[in-house]
């Protein structure tokens, strides 16, 4: 079918321009100021703006193996009503997708359910177990890359290994950075300030940056596409500025809630628990920091669905993780680009572009001939988040009961529309 999004702002070389944009058949067919409406399925999206749609590389769909955390189908709605056209799937899932036998259930379930674009990874090694290498060749034509995430690669030997494998196979390693013998057992937040006054078990921001550093010794020896997955400490930060600065492969991810909170903000909830753990304000003011200066290249949710049963113990007892693919454009757009503390292009940049390139993955371009992958905001409706009231199963979040300024009005992958959520009448 034919469609004509109509009067919209459209984000163009980097710039918003008003034109219509008309997509047919899964690509982009067209854009000028005005376009003919006649044989057209006219969208008039006066005072809505199209950007590329988004794309989260760091999201946990939990199928196979937990789907009653979240499934491939209840995760990628909730991504497109955040305004995704692709997600990476991490591969903590049951069975672990080591091989191209253990990967293909995850592949079958999205051929199946998934409404938008869903690239898997594969592990690092056998299990996430730490020890063998997976059969990262067997696996690299159908993955996005190669992650252990929710565990950090401990043995140096081992990820050497693995680098070198990637390297060979042309393929990225995203490592979840976390070193186990810098860990205090039943640590639940960050070992800062609010831990010590309410007598919590801290994690240590050593714990992260250290493996980030022993990592860029690895890379600078291997050439290995290198990705830091969801760091959040003002030393990971500088390491990973410095490697760049030394022209080393190196690029990184952080997520909305370390941008915009930190300790100080902690409740003694299941939805404020998560890994790494919500850091100081010296350190969230380094994320942001490192976001306009172009360190961070990339902002990823770690969307993290559980029941609400693994939620209800508090910071000492509820699972680490917490949903945010439904939330993130509102929050960012509301505490960063509405307070002028980070421009929208740059915002649009690190949630629709630069992952794409990073990563490989299509799309990322408003243009004629581009797949028509889009989303469409409105940058002006207020409204309150309302955890009970999304798409994914899990509801943990600490944004919940926040006011916002702007919402996600539609989304379009593969030229089909897979949200909408428009709220005037002549749309």
């Amino acid at each position: 079918m034919s469609y004509l999004l109509a009067g919209g702002s459209v984000f163009l070389n980097g710039a918003f321009q008003t034109a219509d944009v008309a997509f047919e058949n899964c690509r982009i067919v067209s854009i000028s100021p005005f376009l003919p409406r006649e044989k057209q399925s006219v969208i008039k999206i006066d005072d809505l703006f199209v950007v590329p749609g988004f794309v989260d590389v760091h999201v946990h769909l939990r199928e196979p193996g937990f789907s009653y955390k979240e499934t491939i189908a209840s995760g990628t709605a909730a991504a497109a009503a955040g305004g995704y056209t692709a997600v990476c799937s991490m591969p903590n899932l049951k069975p672990v997708p080591d091989s191209p036998e253990t990967l293909q259930p995850e592949l079958d379930a999205v051929a199946r359910d998934a409404k938008i674009r869903v690239y898997p990874y594969g592990a690092i090694t056998a299990g996430e177990e730490g020890q063998a290498l997976s059969d990262m060749a067997g696996m690299a034509p159908r993955v996005a890359g190669f992650s252990d995430d929710g565990r950090g690669v401990q043995s140096e030997d081992r990820m050497r290994a693995a680098m070198k494998e990637a390297r060979a196979l042309s393929k990225l390693i995203a490592a979840h950075c976390e070193a186990n013998e810098l860990l205090t057992p039943g640590g639940c937040v960050h070992d800062g300030t609010w831990a010590r006054s309410h007598g919590f078990p801290g994690i240590s921001s050593e714990s992260e940056w250290r493996q980030i550093e022993r990592d860029i010794g690895l890379v600078r020896e291997t050439g290995c596409q290198y990705h830091v997955c969801h760091i959040s400490t003002k030393q990971s930060v500088d390491l990973i500025r410095r490697a760049k600065a030394e022209g080393l492969p190196v690029t990184c991810e952080t997520g909305p809630h370390y941008l915009v909170l930190c300790e100080e903000d902690l409740m003694d909830e299941g939805r404020f628990k998560m890994n790494p753990p919500l850091r100081s304000a010296a350190d969230r003011d380094a994320l942001i920091e490192g976001l306009l200066d172009g360190t961070i290249d990339c902002i990823a949710t770690d969307h993290a669905p559980h029941s609400a049963e693994e939620k209800s113990g508090g910071l000492r007892k509820s699972a680490f993780g917490i949903v945010g693919l439904e939330t993130a454009f509102p929050i960012l757009y509301t505490q960063l680009v509405q307070t002028g503390i980070v421009p929208l292009e740059l915002l649009l940049d690190r949630l629709c572009i630069r992952p794409r390139r990073i990563f490989g993955l299509p799309g990322g371009d408003v243009a004629e001939g581009a797949p028509a992958d889009l989303t469409v905001l409105d940058l002006n409706r207020p409204h309150a988040i309302v955890s009970s009231t999304f798409k994914s199963m899990g509801h943990a979040t600490p944004f919940d009961g926040w006011t916002v300024a702007a919402a996600v009005a539609a989304t379009i992958c593969d030229g089909k529309l897979v949200y909408t959520n428009f709220q005037r009448e002549d749309v």
